[in-house]
């Protein structure tokens, strides 16, 4: 076995599927860090008006770099059955092309993006007072977007190969760094100027950069599995089949980030409409909720992971075992955070609303309402991860559009009238558990299990001796 790479296709599951999502937990744990880092700074530092900026101008790049981690999903997938087939070289020809596609992508979209930035505010909405602290905001964060996409699409592929704590290490890093540079850049210090919420962003950007940099010197220093060289840089060139089965994967995956998020920014408008405080209040638990729904996405794409392999490897006697195993895990682990959270939610909330007792007084409220929908939250992601490790993208898709509009947006307009702000709060558990439901139902009866991607792999022997791999060009029916 490589250096960097672990098999995930033997062994007792249980304790695989936990030793891989800790340090994947522990990436994402400290992936957030950098947010909260710096909401906390800007929150403490320069107000409440310059957080409730943030909150819209992070929304905004939430949106937009969906598309690039559903392709990121889907090239760490198919990475993750080429290695259980034992096909390194099919792997590297994976990641090759999906950073020769995309790098030149998210070039352009960050060019666009700094330009556009004042019109996307616009459509949102944003509160004249604080539209020009989130158009300074936004434009230095479109400038840090190709770091923070490339890094983010390696560290995905890395994981699809076995290797969680490489990522877990660069990821220790950008933080670092982060938390460093921020108060630096916000407040200035000897010869830097003071840039105000902007070195907010600047220090993310720094960090990301200079991170990306040291991750792929590692990468070859260490000789990893998915590194290329000589002639496989060659694969950068990207393959036709291969880039059409990642984009007919990778787009209903970015279509369900997008899905996500529109709603979010559609309920974002509604919150602005309530004040200032309100929306300050949201930003605060926005941060405080990434943290909640961390082990259940960090169980999730383990769970990806760990199933992409096996079917890869012909273990189809394993993948139900898998999801069984993160569903425990998830009541375990996320029921332990909302329990948490409910004891300790005023503690929680000062790291970001220092002084500001009305925003306080509304965010306890959110998190008392709301956080213990993310249980049902954390299921879905498990059932979401195993099915979408078969190829099966289209139907989470539907599901999570269902939810998210007719299911939350309705109850919203239906109960705003009588219980106001409350209806919005009271929409997210209600959205969550009817995701829940319906990933279950398809996971029980549904088709993912035939798949192309999965009829493929299972006529690969499991000792990986079919040079082809396991992917397959034309796209799934799910």
């Amino acid at each position: 076995m490589a250096a960097g790479q672990a098999t995930l296709t033997d062994g007792p599951i249980g304790r695989q599927l936990l030793l891989f999502a800790l340090p994947t937990l522990g990436s994402s744990v400290l992936q957030s860090a950098n947010g909260s880092i710096d909401s906390a700074w800007v929150g403490n530092l320069l107000g409440e008006a310059a957080l409730a900026a943030t909150t819209n101008g992070n929304l905004i790049m939430f949106l937009l770099t969906s598309f690039v981690f559903g392709f990121g999903m889907a090239a760490t997938i198919l990475v993750g059955q080429a290695i259980g087939a034992g096909n390194i070289d099919r792997a590297r020809k994976v990641v090759g092309t999906a950073v020769g596609a995309f790098l030149p992508l998210v070039t352009v979209f960050a060019i666009g993006g700094y330009f556009l930035a004042p019109h996307l505010l616009n459509l949102l909405g944003t509160a004249p007072e604080i539209l020009e602290l989130a158009r300074a905001y936004l434009q230095i964060i479109f400038v840090a977007t190709p770091a923070l996409l490339l890094q983010t699409m390696l560290m995905m592929t890395l994981r699809g190969s076995g290797d969680a704590t490489t990522p877990l290490r660069f990821m220790v890093m950008a933080v670092v760094l982060g938390a460093a540079l921020n108060p630096l850049l916000i407040l200035g210090v000897g010869p830097l100027p003071a840039f105000g919420i902007s070195g907010s962003a600047l220090s993310l950007g720094a960090a990301n950069y200079i991170t990306l940099a040291a991750m792929i010197g590692y990468i070859y220093a260490k000789d990893l599995p998915l590194r290329l060289r000589g002639k496989e840089l060659a694969y950068l060139r990207p393959d036709p089949a291969i880039l059409k089965t990642v984009v007919a994967k990778g787009l209903p995956i970015g279509l369900q980030m997008i899905v996500v998020t529109s709603a979010a920014l559609t309920v974002l408008r509604l919150i602005n409409s309530e004040g200032v405080d309100t929306t300050a209040a949201y930003g605060a638990t926005q941060q405080i909720w990434t943290y909640v729904q961390m082990p259940a996405m960090a169980l999730g794409g383990a769970v990806s992971a760990m199933a992409a392999q096996n079917i890869g490897a012909g273990r189809f006697d394993r993948v139900s075992q898998i999801t069984r195993a993160g569903i425990l895990f998830n009541f375990v682990l996320t029921g332990g955070l909302v329990v948490l959270l409910l004891i300790a939610d005023r503690l929680a909330l000062r790291v970001f609303l220092s002084d500001a007792a009305d925003a306080i007084g509304i965010a306890e409220h959110i998190l008392k309402v709301a956080t213990w929908g993310f249980l049902a939250f954390g299921v879905s992601q498990v059932l979401f991860g195993t099915v979408r490790a078969a190829g099966a993208v289209m139907v989470p898709l539907l599901i999570l559009a269902v939810s998210l509009y007719p299911v939350r947006l309705g109850v919203i307009y239906a109960l705003r009238p009588t219980l106001g702000a409350d209806a919005i709060w009271i929409s997210f558990p209600v959205a969550f558990v009817s995701t829940m439901l319906l990933a279950f139902a398809y996971h029980r009866w549904g088709n993912w299990r035939d798949t192309n991607l999965t009829r493929t792999a299972s006529a690969v022997p499991p000792n990986g001796a079919d040079p082809r791999g396991v992917i397959s060009p034309e796209p799934a029916h799910a």
